[in-house]
């Protein structure tokens, strides 16, 4: 099963955050414990990425069934907010199994396939001299050199477990996978529950375009944008995400 974190009242509504690519639950623990407050907010690493256990393969079925099983585990239904890879994710889970998730935040993320790939940064990564790394600011400097901008350097190096000198990520299999970590699945059926698209106005992953598709899937989706930011936006505009989150939610 999938490696958690828990925060907030056991007996309170139950809302499960899905980080995204390369990421892990504890990027989500500052916001995670924010919103303890109205909720029992669990954080999970994903497959091949944190605690979680490694595969070989990195499937939207395969992530959609290990977010089943970590809500059997704790007890559903759920509400739900999944970021890029984990809003896809959080999708699949919605439409195979509706009585797992009340409600539905997706960040930042369309239920189709992209063109752009994120091998770059696998590239970095296995590019950092980990023998020459004894504290997170020296990966950071040599994630720099090698072209990563530095918001994205400081994000990567959470995933960067220094004293064993290794990356909590299966970039391996991520790599491998990464087709279809960019893709959809062809799948079918409907989520009726309340589902709300959060986008970064300055990010292109949630255009226009992509609306009849998300209602096809969504049929009740509404959409909202965070001023200001870009896909990475709860990171970016971490207050400005947690009330959007809070309002919609009624936490």
């Amino acid at each position: 099963m999938l490696s958690f974190s828990e925060y907030g009242d056991a007996d309170a509504p139950a809302l499960v955050i899905v980080h995204g690519l390369y990421g892990s639950g504890r990027n989500w623990g500052v916001i995670a414990k924010r919103l303890s407050d109205r909720a029992r907010v669990v954080t999970p690493d994903m497959r091949n990425h944190g605690d979680s256990p490694r595969t070989q393969t990195h499937s939207y079925e395969d992530m959609a069934g290990d977010l089943a099983e970590l809500i059997g585990h704790i007890g559903g239904p759920v509400d739900v907010v999944g970021h890029s890879m984990g809003g896809k994710a959080a999708m699949l889970l919605a439409l195979e199994n509706p009585g797992l998730v009340r409600r539905l935040v997706v960040a930042d993320i369309a239920p189709v396939s992209y063109s752009h790939s994120q091998m770059q940064f696998i590239t970095a990564m296995r590019g950092v001299d980990l023998d020459q790394v004894t504290r997170r600011s020296e990966a950071e400097a040599q994630l720099a050199a090698l072209g990563v901008e530095p918001a994205l350097c400081s994000f990567f190096t959470q995933s960067l477990d220094v004293p064993g000198k290794r990356w909590r990520l299966n970039l391996d299999t991520l790599a491998a996978e990464m087709d279809r970590i960019l893709a959809f699945p062809d799948v079918s059926g409907q989520f009726g529950g309340d589902t709300l698209f959060l986008s970064g106005a300055q990010s292109d992953y949630v255009q226009a375009g992509h609306r009849p598709a998300i209602r096809d899937f969504f049929p009740g989706a509404r959409f909202a944008k965070l001023p200001g930011a870009g896909h990475w936006l709860h990171a970016e505009k971490p207050r400005e995400f947690e009330a959007a989150v809070r309002v919609f939610l009624g936490l």
